[in-house]
């Protein structure tokens, strides 16, 4: 099959996902029902009779804007991690490992201890000290690692990343033991979650969303001749220290808006790659956009799996993400080695 046809076909199934996500719950809404609310609402086409108005205010209200969400942010959590793993030449790389996600938790946490309200925020301090929070932790692991290596090499990133995350969480874990009272909030937000999550955060997300995605389809080309060696793109001209500083920070705009509005989901970054060059191969003006289709899919599926295997309780995402993702983080490892 040619590629159109698989990004088609990927595309329909990503849409049937979306509208399953939409439909079932702790009280599953037709497929049918669904579809005509949906329509009702965007296109003004007339509903279908026997539709109860409270499913209507489940559908619109509740359930679509949460799984948009979950689509939205799954493929930007995927493209992010597609664009790591191509800079730092490394299958298990993530956005996480440069410190986004815990600088986001250091930012959410300090929220939550002061309870802080931004005039102009309101409501979405948290989210706001969590992207900036985390925005600026990458910022700092990177201009600090360019000060260790001037060439700024793979591994330098990724250590000094590391070490810098150990002691953002080394913060986290002290304001927790100081402030017991506000550990099961920041311990549920840490883990990821989409409930009670409407239209304004879908868009909130989508600034966010368009600026990564746009940052990242930009330099495609030069992506692939990452791929070739540092040596031989030097060779054709491409400036490597600087089209590694551009990608890692449109990664860390797309993580970091992500994870401040859901949490810190992992493994999705990881697993969604990985699926996409599977189906489509390597270029990256292929990989980007099926990363974003395989994320934003494989998100809602597990958010519908968090929201209905204990019902009518609910499990944090990214429990859920991380105990499918761990054995294939484990499958890959084994497998290169």
């Amino acid at each position: 099959m040619k590629r159109s046809g698989i990004f088609i076909f990927t595309g329909i199934v990503s849409l049937i996902i979306l509208w399953a996500g939409t439909s079932l719950g702790s009280t599953s809404i037709g497929l049918p029902d669904t579809a005509s609310i949906i329509l009702n609402r965007v296109f003004s086409l007339p509903l279908r009779g026997g539709i109860n108005p409270r499913d209507i205010t489940i559908i619109w209200t509740l359930r679509l804007p949460r799984a948009l969400l979950a689509f939205i942010i799954g493929g930007a959590l995927s493209v992010s991690g597609a664009v790591f793993q191509s800079v730092l030449k490394n299958q298990l790389a993530s956005p996480y490992i440069i410190g986004v996600s815990s600088g986001a938790s250091l930012g959410a946490g300090l929220v939550m201890l002061s309870g802080l309200s931004l005039p102009l925020a309101g409501g979405f301090t948290l989210p706001f000290a969590g992207f900036v929070f985390g925005l600026a932790t990458v910022l700092f692991v990177i201009s600090f690692s360019t000060r260790l290596d001037k060439s700024l090499s793979n591994n330098t990133i990724i250590l000094f990343g590391m070490v810098f995350s150990l002691f953002v969480n080394a913060l986290i874990t002290t304001l927790i033991a100081l402030y017991r009272e506000q550990l099961r909030n920041l311990l549920l937000w840490q883990m990821g979650s989409f409930a009670l999550k409407g239209w304004s955060y879908v868009g909130l997300m989508l600034p966010f969303l368009a600026l990564g995605l746009a940052g990242t389809i930009r330099y495609t080309k030069e992506m692939d001749i990452l791929t070739f060696g540092e040596e031989q793109a030097k060779a054709i001209g491409v400036d490597t220290r600087s089209l590694r500083i551009r990608l890692l920070v449109y990664s860390a705009v797309l993580t970091g808006g992500a994870v401040a509005l859901s949490g810190a989901i992992g493994f999705v970054d990881l697993i969604a790659p990985h699926i996409a060059r599977k189906i489509v191969g390597s270029p990256h003006r292929y990989v980007l956009p099926m990363s974003f289709l395989a994320g934003g899919s494989l998100l809602v599926i597990t958010d519908l799996i968090a929201r209905t295997a204990v019902s009518p309780s609910e499990l944090p995402v990214g429990a859920v993400t991380a105990i499918i993702g761990a054995p294939f983080f484990a499958w890959v490892y084994f497998k290169r080695r």
